[in-house]
């Protein structure tokens, strides 16, 4: 499922408060007994359904009933359905409710309130899904730790993570949180009540959902404001500036990285891997590449360390975190050595990586940039990209390929711009890259990595 239309996502945030405020859920009981039946709860058909709860949600241009006959002939145990003569067809296999998505969200919520297992929540503008990996990494060192897979991180994929919990089978949860315009982690954390929440930082992510700068840091700061009025523990990033501020509402707090922190920590070295050493002076070289994911281990360690991990088991998550997913993943191909984060981009992420690979040993001549265009900014597109190629400029780098019709605000003198990733490619193909530190970063929609073939 995407994310949704901007009508869908105004109607996901407006009844979270009223929830929270102390009004009665609905009478969910049926279905939870149905589901603790049931081997997972699923939204897309097209995937195997061996014992499933099915949830026909609705999309932009389809009706979820229509596949939800597909999903029990598959294997689907139940099918949640808002379509009377569907749930007609067979009532003892059909679930008829008035909203599907939110009979999936209210579901997700009764569950949690049956776990009693610690909840951490993790959100910020970039490396969420890196922190919320490396967390997994250490805790599981001594945990059974059920965490977000993928990048399910949103009202569908929150609710299906949450779900997916079993308290005879797990004594930890960590949970991913993503959003693109205020109200909606107030939302998420009405449904997953974290006991634990982590800000990775704040900065200029989506800027057009959440109405500029203020708004994210107002909009990322909704975890800790729950955690402040529901009495939780706020692990805090003291590297930002702007997190402190945000987390004094909350009694409890675990800070990192700086040296009066609770968790101090210390960077060492970035190249080719960042190398930490820990509050107690144990030494961490990771398989991660680039000194703006310090924080994001000293946030692990910070994590772990709080659950009672021993720090040679911290030390050794850290170490043995191996990024595949296209982040910050350092990948030595036979001409080039690419720094390949092409999952995400905004203008904090993208500033961060190019300055880290200035910062990298060797002539910045022979390094090289292939960058694209940086979505969800709205008014402040053009100003942020017209800043960043002046950034890059400063730079002095050998080769710089900008891909996107946005980042034709970014030309510099000497900048190769291109519209389409096709015509990148040609341009790659007749040019071709050798022996040089290569940065590959752009908007998940740019799908930068398919270039990895011509470097």
């Amino acid at each position: 499922m995407r994310r949704g239309s901007a009508q869908t996502r105004r109607r996901i945030c407006i009844p979270s408060y009223a929830k929270r405020a102390g009004m009665s859920l609905p009478d969910y009981s049926d279905l939870y007994a149905r589901f603790r039946q049931c081997s997972a709860a699923s939204t897309d058909s097209r995937q195997p359904q061996s014992n499933t709860l099915f949830f026909a949600l609705n999309g932009p241009s389809f009706r979820g009933a229509t596949f939800a006959p597909q999903a029990l002939a598959q294997g689907a145990r139940y099918a949640v359905v808002d379509d009377a003569a569907v749930a007609a067809l067979d009532p003892a296999r059909y679930v008829l409710v008035p909203d599907t998505l939110e009979a999936l969200q209210q579901l997700a919520l009764h569950h949690r309130r049956q776990l009693t297992m610690p909840v951490v929540a993790i959100t910020g503008s970039n490396g969420k899904t890196t922190t919320k990996e490396l967390v997994y990494a250490v805790l599981s060192r001594r945990f059974r730790v059920q965490y977000t897979r993928g990048n399910l991180n949103n009202h569908i994929g929150v609710p299906l993570t949450l779900l997916s919990i079993d308290a005879a089978q797990h004594d930890i949860a960590v949970v991913e949180m993503g959003a693109n315009h205020q109200g909606e982690i107030a939302f998420l954390c009405g449904l997953a009540e974290p006991s634990h929440g982590l800000i990775t930082n704040i900065g200029k992510a989506h800027l057009e959902g959440f109405g500029g700068a203020e708004g994210v840091a107002k909009g990322k700061g909704e975890m800790f404001r729950y955690l402040a009025a529901s009495g939780g523990t706020a692990f805090v990033n003291t590297a930002d500036a702007r997190i402190p501020g945000i987390a004094e509402a909350v009694a409890q707090r675990v800070s990192y990285p700086n040296p009066t922190d609770t968790y101090p920590a210390a960077l060492l070295a970035a190249d080719p891997h960042v190398s930490l050493q820990l509050f107690d002076g144990t030494q961490v070289e990771a398989r991660i590449t680039g000194a703006y994911n310090f924080p994001n281990l000293a946030a692990a360690a910070a994590v772990g360390a709080h659950f009672g991990v021993p720090t040679a088991d911290i030390a050794a998550g850290l170490a043995g975190y191996d990024p595949t997913n296209n982040r910050s993943q350092l990948v030595r191909t036979s001409r080039n050595e690419v720094i390949l984060d092409a999952y995400n981009a905004n203008p904090s992420s993208m500033a961060a990586a190019v300055t880290s690979l200035a910062a990298r040993p060797g002539d910045n001549a022979r390094k090289a940039v292939l960058l694209a265009d940086m979505f969800e900014l709205g008014e402040e597109s053009a100003a942020e990209h017209q800043a960043l190629g002046e950034l890059i400029a400063e730079q002095g780098f050998g080769t710089v390929v900008l891909i996107g019709p946005e980042m034709q605000r970014a030309v510099q003198p000497g900048f190769q711009h291109f519209i389409t990733k096709d015509e990148a490619a040609a341009w790659l193909q007749a040019h071709p890259l050798q022996n040089q530190q290569v940065l590959v970063k752009g908007s998940r929609g740019m799908g930068l990595e398919t270039l990895m073939q011509l470097l």
